[in-house]
């Protein structure tokens, strides 16, 4: 069969490289793709938004399933003008993507349906936001609504700090029309885990587990990026958080979907706290998270095709996941400045010291191919990922794995996993 992947980063590439190992797929595209993901599959040169020209090229090339990775195209609509083409495609529809595409939307459907989750309130009008923090306890969190590339999350220390904050969202609209509505949102402390679950609108397949880390330097320090590591299993996600997230979470929302006209068909991503009152929602996400897709899909045994295939067929409850019973570790190496101001085209070496070793992979984000040279272009250049018979050794792995790769203005974040030094739970356990 022939697959097309729709996106451009390391989420994409993971989802190539698993999509390769299918004996089912004998071609692979991905639009527009990047220099790692054509080692794998034929790039095409349309964007991930030029909607019709991907429905065209699908039906020119007899495309038999779609993959779309990103999250600006599916909040947009692809799946819907796929589907009305006769078009087989793996994705929510868009009145299921606005659960990523609009938190004043998720948190209300949690609201409505009990999925806990922190307290919150909603503001279009940027005075009556202002109005708010006055009343309001510190430190607080505000979200623009829409989407803003994973870094529309301020978390404000001070009173001063949020009303500069609700400034940049909705007056300097640093994130476009995503800060027309905004999210303030009580903060939360405990552990953050990400768990990634396939939905055939009915059924839920939970996958393994991962903790993503968000901020751009050491110690959680600095601003919010699109991710700038993450480590698979979580410690901290127990058997007992486990029940009780896949009855009172996952499946709780796959259920409130159906029950509001919006059945939720692809990758929910549900990044949760656990809190000392218990594990609470902090966000959704419509698609595989990138870079967690890195760490998961290399230890996930199952064919990726017949699992997306029983999603699109209904036929979910008929898979059994499987995983690895290792773990695995994703250490971004980044341009220097980012998330800010960054330089491209800087030559990258050092990728031929990946091949023939197993356990070990180099997932392109931001790179392109320019003669025979790979060069950087873009924040998040590439995800050095290793696996482990621990977290311990995988994060061992990983670091080691990030020397092979050099380029001029690389930076990395070095405490990625050291978490799982300490795998105290702080004896909390959740009743189902």
């Amino acid at each position: 069969m022939k697959v097309l992947i729709v996106g451009s980063g390391g989420r994409e590439h993971a989802i190539a490289w698993k999509v390769s190992q299918s004996p089912k797929v004998d071609k692979i595209y991905c639009a527009p793709g990047n220099a790692g993901i054509g080692q794998v599959a034929d790039c095409v040169d349309i964007g991930a938004m030029e909607i019709d020209r991907l429905v065209a090229f699908a039906k020119e090339q007899a495309i038999d399933l779609t993959i779309v990775g990103m999250d600006d195209p599916l909040v947009a609509g692809i799946v819907d003008a796929f589907e009305a083409e006769g078009l087989r495609v793996f994705g929510p529809r868009k009145n299921a993507a606005i659960l990523e595409g609009s938190k004043a939307f998720s948190k209300e459907l949690m609201k409505k349906y009990q999925i806990p989750t922190a307290a919150y309130e909603t503001f279009t009008n940027p005075e009556e936001a202002v109005a708010y923090l006055e009343k309001t306890s510190y430190p607080i969190v505000l979200k623009a609504d829409g989407l803003a590339l994973g870094k529309g999350v301020l978390i404000c220390e001070t009173k001063e700090d949020a009303k500069e904050g609700v400034k940049t969202l909705m007056l300097d609209k640093q994130f476009g029309s995503a800060g027309d509505t905004i999210v303030i949102e009580e903060f939360m402390t405990g552990r953050e885990v990400s768990v990634l679950a396939f939905s055939d609108g009915k059924t839920i397949q939970c996958m393994t587990s991962a903790q993503d880390h968000k901020r751009a330097k050491d110690g959680d320090q600095g601003l919010n990026t699109g991710g700038m590591g993450t480590f698979s299993p979580s410690p901290f996600y127990t058997d007992e958080v486990k029940a009780f997230c896949e009855r009172y979470v996952y499946q709780a929302t796959i259920d409130a979907m159906a029950k509001e006209g919006r059945p939720f068909i692809g990758v929910l991503f549900t990044g949760l706290m656990l809190t000392k009152d218990g594990p609470k929602v902090l966000e959704y996400n419509a698609r595989f998270g990138d870079p967690e897709a890195q760490v998961v899909l290399p230890r996930m045994k199952n064919d990726l095709i017949d699992v997306v295939e029983a999603c699109i067929d209904g036929k979910l409850d008929q898979i059994q996941l499987q995983f690895e019973d290792n773990a695995a570790v994703c250490v971004v190496l980044a341009s220097k400045g980012y998330p800010e101001h960054y330089e491209k085209g800087i030559p990258i070496q050092g990728f031929e010291n990946f091949e023939g070793k197993e356990g070990y992979y180099c997932f392109h984000a931001g790179t392109k191919r320019e003669g025979e040279q790979i060069v950087t272009n873009g924040g998040r250049v590439l995800g050095i990922t290793a696996k482990g018979k621990d977290l311990k050794e995988a994060r061992e792995n990983a670091y080691q794995a990030t020397e092979w790769i050099t380029f001029a203005n690389k930076y990395m974040r070095t405490d990625i996993g050291k978490a799982i030094e300490d795998k105290e739970t702080e004896g909390t356990v959740y009743h189902v």
